[in-house]
């Protein structure tokens, strides 16, 4: 490389490193500062003592879980719903990109607005879920659900809020991938005498994973740290039974103005995140690994 190609380089990497710097460090290096000083008064240095009173916490944990069953919960329902239609929409039926463009309208709401729209519609009082199971002959009384209030349908209710709104984007990107199988494939595989399910189990399927891993992964980590929808819908409650961290981590900081805990529940939430990228990159998929 020359001394020209050298100074090309860092003349296009300085805007993404002072990029990174000034939105990235500092406010992840402030983050670590303020989680070792005084919640209170941010003034007096506690070293760790926020650290361990999060990790001895027993709500942290109620938080945790929570966040693990509502990532589990609806990144699995959203993979789902999001093969079904993507290979539906592969097949080319008539009628095929206008029902892709219903499909993808989700996405154009924002997680509040989306969060406003089931709260009227999950509503025990006058929503249109119960009333249509009560139509349906699967509820006795159209305010039988209290979804929104009830502990064992809060965390759920979140869950179908966030799956609904998600939804198209799981299923434009696995069908982008279908789309860029080689038709070649399940050609040679048909010849072969393969069926529908054998050659979804074998060509379909495997030549997804890199898209399926990467797709997860994506909505894994905007899960996570969804607030949102969670906020409008439950606030975390009732009680702490929709409480997740991002939840904490708010109440910590704005209700409670303990800004050195709301910062260690923080980093520890941004380790957490971490070690699951981590977990996926390098076990689940590795682009550079090669199978023997």
């Amino acid at each position: 490389m020359t001394r020209n190609d050298r100074k090309a380089a860092l003349l296009f990497f300085a805007p993404a490193a002072v990029f990174m710097v000034l939105f990235f460090l500092y406010p992840m290096a402030l983050l670590i500062r303020d989680s070792v000083f005084d919640s209170k008064t941010g003034t007096r240095f506690v070293g760790g003592d926020n650290y361990v009173n999060a990790l001895t916490s027993e709500r942290f944990y109620l938080s945790l879980y929570n966040t693990v069953i509502f990532v589990i919960g609806a990144v699995t329902i959203e993979l789902l719903i999001g093969l079904v239609l993507a290979l539906l929409l592969a097949t080319g039926f008539k009628g095929s990109q206008l029902t892709r463009t219903l499909f993808l309208s989700p996405l154009m709401i924002a997680p509040l607005v989306c969060g406003l729209i089931w709260k009227f519609m999950l509503n025990d009082q006058f929503g249109i879920i119960n009333s249509i199971l009560y139509r349906l002959g699967i509820l006795n009384s159209p305010h039988s659900i209290l979804w929104l209030s009830d502990s064992k349908f809060a965390l759920f209710s979140c869950m179908i809020a966030d799956v609904w709104l998600t939804t198209p984007f799981m299923m434009l990107v696995l069908l982008a991938g279908i789309q860029g199988i080689p038709g070649s494939l399940y050609e040679a595989a048909h010849i072969d005498g393969a069926g529908r399910s054998q050659r979804f189990w074998h060509i379909t399927l495997p030549s997804l994973k890199p898209v399926i891993v990467v797709a997860v992964l994506i909505r894994m980590i905007d899960a996570a740290r969804s607030f949102d929808i969670i906020w409008i819908l439950t606030q975390g409650g009732p009680g702490f039974s929709s409480s997740v961290l991002s939840t904490m981590i708010y109440n910590a900081m704005a209700r409670y103005n303990q800004t050195g805990y709301a910062s260690a529940l923080a980093v520890l939430f941004m380790l957490a995140m971490l070690l699951v990228c981590g977990f996926f990159m390098n076990r689940v998929w590795n682009p550079g690994k090669k199978e023997v």
